[in-house]
């Protein structure tokens, strides 16, 4: 059985899920692959303790304070190699960025490969089911390239800016699917 809960913030509706009291799914209203991995009927259940859990997380995270993803009952489904990724993303400094390539390379020493694909590595970032707590906005592309969040490169922008990241040297894209 799957849960949601709504939360209102600075970027817009987000939509949560849940499932056994664990987070599942963090959606942005109009992000690309919005509630994908929610197979069943899902019902409203805005009080269960993992909302709560969640919304603080999510309120003190928007008022511009460092979370630990630790504190909350993480369960985004995924295959095997999108589950790497998503613990590397776990693994971003708030406040900091890394590339693409960068993951590619990580994936690619852990799975004992000569090398990885960053564009394989932009799929499962997309996917993420889990976006902001799992920071997915903390990846861009080659040489300060603002490419590929499902959420919007305007909502990416806004998620560095209140990690006080300075984004006035990335380069945002021309044309994509990133925009």
């Amino acid at each position: 059985m799957f849960y949601s809960a709504s939360y209102c913030s600075p970027l817009g509706k987000i939509t949560l899920a849940s499932q056994q009291n664990q987070l599942v799914g963090l959606w942005i209203e109009g992000q690309k692959y919005f509630g994908a991995i929610v197979t069943a009927n899902i019902i409203e259940k805005a009080n269960l303790p993992v909302f709560n859990l969640t919304k603080k997380w999510l309120d003190n995270y928007f008022a511009g304070k460092n979370q630990t993803i630790n504190q909350l009952p993480l369960a985004p489904n995924g295959s095997p190699f999108r589950q790497k990724v998503w613990d590397i993303l776990c693994n971003i400094p708030y406040g900091e960025v890394i590339t693409y390539g960068d993951i590619a390379k990580q994936i690619a020493l852990q799975t004992n490969q000569p090398n990885m694909s960053s564009q394989a590595v932009g799929g499962a970032v997309g996917h993420n089911p889990i976006s902001i707590i799992i920071p997915c906005h903390r990846v861009i592309g080659a040489n300060g390239n603002l490419t590929g969040y499902a959420g919007g490169i305007d909502k990416k922008i806004k998620l560095l800016q209140i990690e006080g990241v300075d984004t006035r040297n990335f380069v945002l894209p021309k044309k994509g699917t990133a925009l």
